[in-house]
């Protein structure tokens, strides 16, 4: 290490250290289209704030799908807000017209989208060009038509949603995971739509059927909680108006779209002009009668008529030049080439951070499967063709294991406020979680779902709707459940404990968003004050339960030696019935060594006190040889395995136990070699490519990454998937960037490492941000370092290049 060090002081010397922080120039990232789409699954990302649009243009009409953060229905389904169609008179994008030179183009930087139409016209140019921009600050979508004469602009609001509708079991799997099997009718209300003087109303409200939560708290047993578990659904209202200064009402209309039927409420501008400017103003609330929702609604749309439209933009404008310039990887940035599959990887990169920038002040976090940006269920898999707002996996259930590969890039990206939407839903969850394991097993602590919502409950289906099922009261030698299990259902189940044979007794999720937690913390300095008691019951509760299940085994908490038995356990979903599981080693000793670390403001002397003891009784982990190499085991001991994950790596990513320049990775390389997983599966959540990083391996990194992040097979570079999950895979773009941000920058402890599984063949561009509010930001060219800030300078002396390029 020594030596890297002196590398690092000898560049210092070189004067490499004066680079000024510059707003990075995007251009060559934007993305352009010269032909209209065919349909929904053709279109381009738009947002903001918590807003998410699809923007495409079809048959000269100009659509656009909307969806909100916290549009969830009373039964617990993601909604989008509706479809918006602008149709110029004359239409210049029309498909008759001929000789039209079209564009439609995403403007990276300045977070919007511009849609032209142009054609030569005697000695003048014919031209139509809509500008399509999300208020950052303010619940708005914007849309801004421009033309050469005066053109008249028909809006309308188009809705699917006109009468209620029976979901049936067989897609609530999909979409109202919480309801998959429940024994009862699943009804989704119409919404409210009308014409309100010169725009257009629309809501959808929540009835007072009981459904979510309060069915799961009956389900589970939980009566005596209800009034300390959060109800996010009761009230809940969601829409907004659709306006247009001098526009009217014009006649409703219907139609069909990719096999879905809806509606369609009109506004129309009054008289021809050059310029028009059409508004979309979203409102959310949970309110205790429509009308005090629709007072609410008012008071936002008069806010924002009252706003410098100009001054607004430039607002929104600035934020995202800020976002970027707060970090970027830009690869091979002075030949930008769409055959070089490295120069993707980074554009990729930069567009999918841009997916997520679109949710930074969501209610909820940017959901694994789909974001805000999902489109017609049909054109993703015409066998599940069940209209506009369907997905797979779930509405308002969001799954650990997929969201955390979301929210860990965030750290290295510097998005700091971006990531605050997951750590919200585990703390609103709380309350919920502590009433679990306080009716089950009478300790203290808390214990979340694998499936978790914002009440903090088992997801219905996982938990299982049959008495015939759960037999409770009775604790079972685990693994013997799935003997006779069907479907993925236990056919015995223990008090408390969920159904599902993958995510039963999986609860490293919870240790994993508490170390995200301190993790952020130890990265940008921020009060976490508000999250200790998330992350103190999440840890609390495996000290406390583990100690009961061994005295009631043994007489005694600990075993012979002193140490906690966690069992019974699972390492992820895959080594089933596993006792003191990897993955769950790993997680406690990250998150009670840097709680341990903490200031009194946090933690007192006394809990210290009890976490280091706590602390001590964790095993180690588990080796064994194959063919004379030595590997770690996922856990000491295990029942059997399903599915693909690989747990055993979890001590390395996320929770940085063992790491190159302090460990031999070797290691992890042979029970990589002799793993036996899946290897190099790049589709949705697969890790591969941050674990060949976190391992040194250069060449294998740089192959896995770059095919991780390349371009999708949909129009839209980054809207992958569907994999194992839905459309645009989140988790995927999330895995991918991590897998590149550890590719250049690894930090452990005060340790700031550049370039540690870095191929010398690509120049780079970067900023990443470091622990200890630092970042890094640097130029390599032709293998050599020739710009580098580390901010403050104080951390330079952490700084060392290790392995670079082998």
């Amino acid at each position: 290490m020594k030596r890297e060090i002196l590398l690092i002081c000898f560049l210092t010397i070189l004067g490499i250290e004066s680079v000024k922080s510059q707003p990075k120039d995007f251009t060559d990232y934007n993305i352009t289209w010269t032909e209209q789409s065919k349909n929904s699954s053709e279109s381009m990302p738009l947002g903001g704030g918590d807003i998410g649009c699809n923007v495409w243009v079809e048959n000269g009409d100009v659509l656009m799908y909307v969806q909100r953060s916290g549009s969830l229905a009373e039964t617990n389904e993601y909604l989008k807000l509706g479809r918006v169609r602008l149709t110029l008179s004359p239409n210049l994008f029309a498909q008759h017209v001929s000789d039209v030179k079209f564009s439609q183009k995403l403007e990276l930087q300045d977070g919007y989208i511009v849609i032209e139409g142009k054609k030569a016209h005697g000695q003048d140019t014919l031209y139509a060009k809509i500008k399509l921009w999300v208020d950052v600050h303010n619940p708005v979508v914007h849309f801004e038509v421009e033309a050469s004469s005066k053109i008249k602009v028909n809006v309308a609001y188009e809705n699917w949603r006109f009468d209620d509708q029976l979901i049936p079991d067989n897609t609530r799997r999909a979409s109202t995971y919480n309801l998959d099997r429940y024994p009862g009718e699943v009804i989704l209300h119409k919404d409210s739509v009308r014409q309100d003087g010169h725009g257009i109303v629309f809501f959808h409200r929540n009835t007072d059927e009981k459904l979510v939560p309060d069915m799961l708290i009956v389900q589970q047993g939980l009566e005596k909680y209800k009034d300390e578990i959060t109800d996010d659904l009761l009230g809940r209202t969601f829409g907004g108006m659709l306006f247009g200064n001098g526009f009217i009402p014009a006649p409703e209309t219907k139609g069909l779209y990719q096999k879905t039927p809806f509606t369609a409420k009109h506004i129309v501008s009054k008289n021809p002009k050059k310029y028009h400017h059409i508004q979309l103003v979203t409102h959310i609330a949970q309110t205790q009668t429509q009308k005090e929702w629709e007072s609410g609604l008012a008071g936002v749309v008069s806010k924002v008529q009252g706003q410098d439209g100009k001054k607004a933009f430039e607002n929104t404008r600035k934020w995202w030049n800020d976002f970027w310039s707060r970090s970027y990887i830009q690869i091979n940035p002075n030949h930008p080439d769409v055959s070089d599959s490295a120069w993707v990887a980074a554009r990729n990169y930069q567009l999918f951070r841009y997916q997520l920038g679109c949710n930074a002040f969501g209610e909820y976090p940017t959901k694994f499967n789909g974001g805000n940006f999902t489109v017609d269920a049909g054109l993703i898999d015409e066998k599940r063709a069940y209209g506009p707002d369907f997905r797979a996996w779930g509405g308002g259930v969001f799954t650990a294991q997929n969201q955390r590969l979301v929210y860990w890039p965030m750290l290295k990206a510097g998005d700091f406020d971006a990531v605050l939407p997951q750590f919200e839903l585990y703390r609103k969850a709380l309350p919920g979680a502590l009433a679990r394991v306080k009716a089950n097993f009478g300790h203290e602590g808390a214990m979340y779902s694998e499936y978790i919502s914002v009440p903090g409950l088992a997801v219905g289906a996982g938990y299982g709707w049959s008495e015939g099922v759960r037999a409770r009261g009775t604790e079972i030698e685990f693994g013997d459940e799935r003997a006779d299990g069907t479907n993925g259902y236990n056919s015995v189940v223990e008090k408390g404990i969920m159904a599902n044979q993958y995510v039963s007794y999986h609860w490293e999720s919870q240790i994993e968003h508490a170390y995200m937690i301190l993790e952020y913390h130890r990265y940008s300095g921020t009060d976490i004050s508000k999250y200790m008691p998330f992350i103190e019951e999440a840890l609390i509760f495996f000290n406390e339960h583990y100690r009961l299940r061994q005295k009631m085994r043994s007489g005694k908490e600990l075993d012979e030696t002193g140490k906690l038995v966690i069992f019974p356990s699972t390492s992820c979903e895959s080594y089933r019935g596993a006792k003191n599981p990897s993955d769950v080693i790993a997680g406690l000793q990250a998150c009670l060594t840097e709680l341990l670390a903490l200031d009194e403001k946090y933690i007192s002397k006394k809990d210290k006190n009890y976490y280091r003891e706590f602390l001590s009784t964790l095993s180690g982990y588990f080796y064994d040889e194959v063919e004379n190499d030595t590997i770690l085991k996922p856990a000491e001991s295990w029942k059997f395995y399903q599915n693909v994950e690989c747990p055993q790596f979890y001590p390395t990513f996320p929770f940085n136990r063992f790491h190159l320049g302090k460990d031999d990775m070797s290691l992890f390389r042979n029970t990589w070699k002799h793993g036996a997983f899946p290897k190099d599966m790049v589709i949705s959540w697969h890790q591969d490519g941050i674990f060949y990083a976190r391992m040194g391996m250069t060449e294998k990194a740089s192959e896995y990454n770059t095919r991780k992040l390349m371009n999708s097979n949909r129009r839209f570079p980054t809207f992958w998937g569907p994999g194992h999950d839905w459309v645009p895979d989140h988790n995927w773009g999330g895995s991918g960037m991590i897998g590149l941000q550890e590719m250049l920058m690894q930090c452990f402890d005060d340790q700031i490492l550049l370039f540690p599984s870095w191929p010398k063949a690509w120049d780079v561009n970067f900023k990443l941000h470091a622990p200890k509010n630092t970042t890094v930001e640097g130029k390599l060219k032709d293998g050599k370092l020739i710009e580098l800030k580390v901010s403050p300078e104080s951390r330079r002396k952490d700084l060392s290049i290790l392995n670079f390029g082998k």
